[in-house]
């Protein structure tokens, strides 16, 4: 990117950090950005400070609050606390909470397990669920991992590692395309992937 001038090439090398920005792409958003009004910019960059200053990790669930203590989810008396949705990343309890018809709380792994990728379960937040499920008065806990190679390794391995507390551990049924996102999966997808999940030993 020799073409560019200092500081506008450090703006698009910062941009390229982001998960799916290219180069292209990043030149657009770099110059975008310089389009904007020094108002705009102060009030964007005020955005992104604020969120990384202001969102902190549920002592519960383990997904993103903006309050010090526990998220709206874990502190809504209305919710099943003894139905438990596991998910890979916060941003998936978004998506799942677009199936109104549950009301039960969740539990954000932070990933999957990935040998290739050296993640086993000491890199997830399968400490927190264990500390959970000895706590008691959990009935079900619902695997929403990606329907991959790696989310099934990892639903299998919560199945085995829950057995002892008398859980019965589900697995969301293949609504949702093998390979894909749930991030990307529409409403209708993940509600029948959510009526139709199977559970495991049966």
């Amino acid at each position: 990117m020799a073409e560019y001038i200092a500081p506008i090439k450090r703006l698009i090398e910062e941009f390229r950090k982001l998960p799916g920005v290219g180069a292209k792409t990043a030149v657009r958003y770099a110059f975008a950005t310089l389009a904007l009004e020094e108002h705009e910019l102060e009030q964007f960059a005020d955005a992104i400070i604020g969120a990384k200053r202001d969102v902190h990790t549920c002592p519960v669930c383990c997904g993103l609050t903006a309050s010090e203590g526990k998220c709206e989810i874990c502190s809504d008396e209305y919710r099943d606390p003894s139905l438990i949705c596991v998910v890979e990343s916060p941003k998936d309890i978004m998506v799942m909470e677009k199936v109104r018809s549950y009301r039960g709380t969740y539990h954000v792994l932070g990933g999957v397990l990935s040998p290739i990728d050296n993640i086993s379960a000491d890199d997830l937040n399968v400490k927190e669920l264990i500390a959970r499920a000895e706590q008691g008065g959990i009935r079900e806990v619902i695997v929403a991992t990606n329907p991959t190679p790696s989310g099934d390794t990892t639903a299998a391995y919560l199945a085995r590692i829950l057995e002892p507390y008398n859980i019965e551990v589900s697995r969301l049924a293949y609504g949702i395309p093998v390979g894909g996102d749930i991030e990307y999966a529409d409403e209708v997808t993940l509600h029948r992937a959510m009526e139709g999940r199977k559970y495991f030993g049966n």
